[in-house]
């Protein structure tokens, strides 16, 4: 492969980080309103238990999208002499059958919605949930295939997150809907974002031609996509088992004040995972090429984008931490211990996000084994740090800091042996580190510091754009070399599309 098709690859990396960190952007200033809604208006126990369903209908939904995420691309890469249409529809037809059979049984068996069991008729529709974000999945990533992060940027950026902030807000003052007004919310913003996200793919990909599904193809599909389905699964799981572990031994209220700490924390880790569908057709691509060398370079090149922007924004977030949990009501600030332990978890993660992206290709089922140990590693160590917490007397938020503190060194851990595997297959080494990043972190965590001392309103206000501009400032001049600065280029890139042959699958 020519050291053209490598810069034009990197270009495409580049050209869909940057749409994604608009979509980050824009995913900021939706999701707050949602969390002062939830926060202000419902309370945190209405909170920790709408928390407590959305574990599980997301669980179950990533699972009935049957590892298309990722395993979309090499479906389509593979079958060149397939309509590329029929491929993705075989895949939604796939998660249709498995989620409608997954939302008539917690429809019936609610209990591991509702662990605390209280809920309302209205609260059980959160199940109809399940089909649309697993067919949500499916169609962002065959938008992605064709480079198209615009699509999942619109979707999962601005309508599904100002959707359920508009619509949770409204739903609060319609009496009927008051008590289930974060179920409904939810249920609305994932059929606005589905609705989305077709609107986008049947104008790529049209509709399916001669396509018949046959039974066996669809078993091979099954069987091909378990160990992706479940690294998936384990992957997302690791975000959510906190709060499924924390709920069996905290209060509800503790539940809410943990899981808006893990929205906040979970925008910085929107920016990684906004390059996996970008990540994966690049990918896969250069290994049919088996051109290992450039697969590294791509793989520390994001890596370090991803590392280098979640230090900077989990600084402007942590720093000022009791401010920003403060927005989302008085008994929200216990959770800033727990906050600044996730944002550090999100950043120690990213190693083993990137290396995952090829993993999932080149050793689906090591890497599941490693996803697997993670997620137990991350359990055990959850209960354990709760349990210590208890018996020395300390109070709730000290619980949800231990659930932090778990997830941060198993994400660690996993970080580490994953990037040592891929280095291994590889034959090229997997480094995403730079001093750079401690250079800029110094002086932004004094700004930081210095800000903590203004009114609780400039703080938010002028100290979180102050730390960023210093930590940005000093990235751009000690850290960011000529292939870094590609990220912020107007150079596009090629899209790399070409119209497949129309045959039947």
């Amino acid at each position: 492969m020519t050291e053209a098709t490598n810069d034009e690859d990197l270009s495409a990396l580049a050209k869909g980080g940057k749409q994604n960190v608009l979509g980050f952007l824009l995913r900021l200033l939706a999701r707050i309103p949602f969390l002062f809604i939830a926060g202000r208006l419902y309370g945190l126990d209405a909170t920790g238990r709408f928390a407590s369903a959305l574990v599980v209908v997301e669980l179950t939904a990533l699972i009935c999208a049957m590892g298309e995420k990722r395993g979309l691309a090499q479906r389509l890469s593979d079958g060149e002499k397939y309509h590329p249409a029929n491929l993705v529809y075989d895949g939604m037809l796939l998660a249709l059958l498995f989620s409608g059979i997954a939302a008539a049984f917690f429809w019936l068996v609610p209990a591991p919605l509702f662990p605390s069991g209280e809920y309302t008729e209205l609260d059980r529709l959160i199940v109809l949930a399940i089909p649309g974000y697993a067919l949500t999945e499916i169609v962002l990533a065959a938008q992605a295939y064709k480079y198209d992060i615009a699509t999942t940027v619109r979707a999962r950026a601005i309508v599904e997150p100002w959707t359920i902030s508009i619509a949770a807000g409204t739903f609060y003052f319609v009496p009927v809907l008051s008590k289930s007004g974060l179920s409904m919310a939810y249920l609305v913003s994932i059929y606005a974002g589905l609705a989305t996200g077709l609107w986008a793919f049947f104008r790529s990909y049209g509709k399916p031609l001669g396509w018949r599904p046959s039974p066996n193809y669809m078993g091979k599909i099954v069987l091909r996509a378990l160990p992706l389905a479940t690294a998936d699964a384990i992957e997302w799981g690791t975000r959510r088992v906190d709060v499924f572990i924390l709920g069996l031994f905290a209060a509800p209220s503790a539940v809410g004040v943990y899981y808006m700490a893990q929205q906040v924390a979970s925008l910085p880790q929107k920016l990684k995972t906004s390059f996996e569908p970008i990540l994966g057709p690049v990918i896969t691509k250069n290994l049919k090429t088996k051109n290992y060398a450039a697969i590294a370079k791509q793989v520390c090149q994001v890596g370090f984008w991803i590392i280098a922007a979640q230090a900077g924004i989990g600084l402007a977030l942590g720093v000022p931490g009791e401010a920003i949990m403060g927005l989302f009501g008085p008994d929200a600030v216990g959770g800033t211990g727990a906050l600044a332990l996730l944002l550090l978890a999100e950043v120690v993660a990213a190693t083993a996000v990137v290396s995952e992206a090829v993993l999932v290709y080149v050793a689906r089922v090591r890497n599941l084994w490693i996803s697997i140990a993670t997620i137990a590693l991350q359990a055990v160590l959850t209960i354990i740090l709760i349990k210590v917490v208890m018996a020395y007397g300390y109070g709730e938020p000290f619980k949800a800091a231990a659930a932090a503190m778990a997830l941060m060194i198993a994400l660690g851990v996993a970080s580490l042996v994953k990037a040592l595997l891929l280095t291994k297959i590889l034959g090229h080494g997997i480094n995403n580190w730079r001093w750079a990043l401690v250079y800029a972190a110094a002086p932004a965590t004094l700004v930081g510091y210095l800000v903590t001392y203004l009114p609780e309103w400039a703080e938010l206000a002028l100290g979180v754009p102050a730390i960023l501009a210093t930590y940005g400032y000093v990235i751009w001049k000690r850290g960011f070399g000529p292939e870094d600065r590609v990220l912020f280029s107007r150079k596009k890139a090629k899209s790399g599309d070409e119209t497949l042959p129309d045959q039947q699958a």
